[in-house]
């Protein structure tokens, strides 16, 4: 079985993708090739810390990977939380900070609107490929739920009435930002023999 590296240590990150990819490859974490530094992601962009990230750990550990930007973006803030999504609220990337942040910036706001987007960058044989996925959706006023990881807890996805905190992971990984974003690449990988 082919090794590629997942640059990241979030196990919910790696369950969530190893799920997805079905025994196809074997995927490892940074930890597991030995990268203990934080990765680079001094952009403003999600494609290119995804990018800055992947060949980091290419051009380092010379191991086939991928590395992944997510991030939540609120109509009625700008785009934030945006790329600075996992520290809004701090260094300390605290999910339950970041959440109580965001509620508080919105508190009596009506316009909810959200999107989860994630951008992708693989790095196969040196060769670069980028995938995205978004999904569409609102901000609750309250948590709600205990699964997943992030925002989940308050992001209800359009066209459903649970938050991804809500969902089981088989549901949410069918509908999310990551899981669209992980289907392309899956898809991508299977070509690739």
């Amino acid at each position: 079985m082919k090794r590629i590296c997942f640059a990241t240590n979030n196990k919910n990150k790696i369950a969530e993708v190893s799920q997805m990819l079905e025994g196809k490859y074997e995927l490892v974490s940074l930890e597991e090739i030995g990268c203990t530094e934080e990765l680079p992601e001094e952009h403003d962009t999600m494609k290119a810390n995804s990018h800055q990230k992947a060949a980091y750990v290419w051009q380092k550990y010379n191991i086939n990977c991928f590395a992944d930007d997510s991030g939540l973006e609120v109509d009625a803030l700008g785009g934030a939380p945006g790329v600075y999504s996992a520290r809004y609220a701090g260094p300390q990337r605290s999910d339950s900070d970041n959440i109580n942040l965001l509620l508080q910036n919105l508190e009596g706001n009506e316009n909810r609107k959200a999107n989860f987007r994630t951008s992708i960058t693989l790095i196969l044989n040196g060769q670069e490929h980028q995938f995205e996925g978004t999904v569409d959706g609102s901000i609750t006023t309250a948590w709600k739920g205990n699964k997943g990881f992030g925002y989940d807890p308050v992001f209800v996805p359009a066209g459903y009435e649970q938050t991804f905190a809500e969902m089981s992971s088989e549901q949410k990984n069918a509908i999310s930002h990551r899981g669209r974003a992980v289907r392309k690449l899956v898809d991508f990988l299977k070509t690739q023999g």
